[in-house]
Parts: C-alpha cells; structure tokens; sequence
C-alpha cells in the first residue's frame, strides 16, 4: 500500500506551521498509524531531515498520548479507537491522508503534531483527589459501595486524558473530560466529603485554562477512543449547581 502524507510542521509554538508532503510506501495493511509514522520517520532521517514529532507512549490505547486529528477526525474517526489502535487496513491504497495537532488554545502546540496538554494536568490537581487519613490502608469491604455506583464510576474512570473531546468540540470545550474525572470520585463514599469543593475547584481551573463552553453538540462522546457518555456532563452540571448554591 502506498500512502500520500501532508502533515503539519510546526518549529514551536511561536512559529507559522504549514502542510508538509510525505510519500508512505510499502505500509503492510496491519501496521498501526503510529507505526507508519516510524517507517516515515525513518526515511526521513536517512535523507538527513528532522523527523516529524509527534506524541506516544504505552502504544495499547491506554495512555492518551497519540494525540493526532487524522483528516479531520481525532484518533481517526473509528469508534472507541485511539490513534496507536488504528491500523492501517481501514485506509485505501493511493489515498492522501491529512494529520494534524490537537487545535485548542489551551492545547499550545510544542512541535509538529505535539501539544501541551498540561491544562489537563493543573486541573486534576485543582480536585482531582480525595483526601485520606494515614495508616494502614482500611479493609476493602469497610465502605460498601453498590455494584451500580462501582460500575458508573468506572466507566468514567475509564477516561484516559488524551483531549480529543477538547479537539473535537467548536467551543474545544473539556467539559467531557472534567466530568469524567470528577464524577468518578463523587458517586464514591471515599470522594463524598470533597464533592462541592471538586466540582466548584475543577470547573473553575478548567475557565481559568481558557477552554470553551459547552453547548452539548455531542462530538466530544462520537471521538472519545473509551466512550464516556454525555451523562457525566449531566452529573456534573448538577454536583456543581448543587455546590454553587451551598457555596463552599
């Protein structure tokens, strides 16, 4: 299979980007995209050039580093994928495919296909923990929790932080993420006595990060690789209504 490439180089975040053409020959259909990129790469350093940086790590779809908007689409557009889990048959021979970086202005690009997603970061530090005694750790069965409160808080435990809600939605709104993370300390008993302050604390440090509104277009769960449901954002809208009104 031959592929033709136009990708976005970009020096840093303080320099023009612009659509650079790459010829990807010979891509064995059961590559992953990550893995055409390395042949890519390879090909340009033997030809003496920088090669194109883009960002990846456990390569299993689970640590959210394979951050690229692939024609158009983050990760790719196949339903709970994410780009180190795309492989290479769902393309068509002679065809040209478009990558690009995350665009968000929270998201700043660092190079190429790289972004700084440390917004994500600062905002599970704003309440994305619970506060817990020292000591031994307490028995496991000490704090019952439901098999339906356990199974919804996994579910959105399941998010993986890559930002492709942020990257999809017209507003680059993280409210899927946000909703995510905080819901799945609050439906806990461990995370009940912060759950105002985590909901006002992550709202506000995701403002403060520059990301948009939500207006709930629904793109955020179409390109999310673990589909965590619009229902978390409910949950949220409420625990931080709830928790406006108390106050702090």
């Amino acid at each position: 299979m031959n592929l033709t490439l136009k990708v976005w180089r970009q020096k840093n975040g303080q320099a023009p980007g612009h659509f650079e053409t790459h010829q990807a020959k010979a891509v064995i259909e059961d590559m992953s995209f990550l893995e055409m990129l390395d042949v890519v790469n390879e090909g340009i350093l033997d030809r003496g050039q920088e090669p194109i940086a883009f960002d990846s790590d456990c390569r299993e779809g689970i640590c959210g580093m394979c951050s690229l908007v692939i024609n158009g689409i983050p990760h790719g557009g196949h339903q709970g994928t994410a780009t180190c889990q795309l492989h290479m048959r769902h393309f068509k021979d002679g065809e040209t495919i478009t990558i690009e970086p995350w665009r968000a202005k929270a998201f700043p690009i660092v190079r190429d296909l790289v972004t700084n997603r440390g917004a994500f970061d600062r905002i599970i530090q704003a309440g994305g923990f619970v506060s817990v005694n020292t000591g031994g750790a307490p028995d496991g069965n000490a704090l019952p929790v439901s098999k339906t409160v356990a199974d919804t808080s996994m579910d959105a435990a399941a998010c993986i932080g890559c930002g492709a809600c942020v990257a999809a939605c017209k507003n680059a709104s993280a409210m899927l993420f946000v909703a995510a993370k905080a819901s799945q300390l609050n439906l806990l008993p461990q995370g009940k006595a912060e759950k105002d302050r985590r909901a006002l604390s992550m709202v506000e440090q995701m403002d403060a990060e520059g990301f948009g509104n939500c207006t709930v277009t629904g793109s955020c769960e179409a390109v999310c690789p673990k589909e965590i449901s619009l229902d978390f954002i409910t949950r949220l809208n409420r625990d931080f209504g709830i928790a406006a009104v108390k106050g702090r």
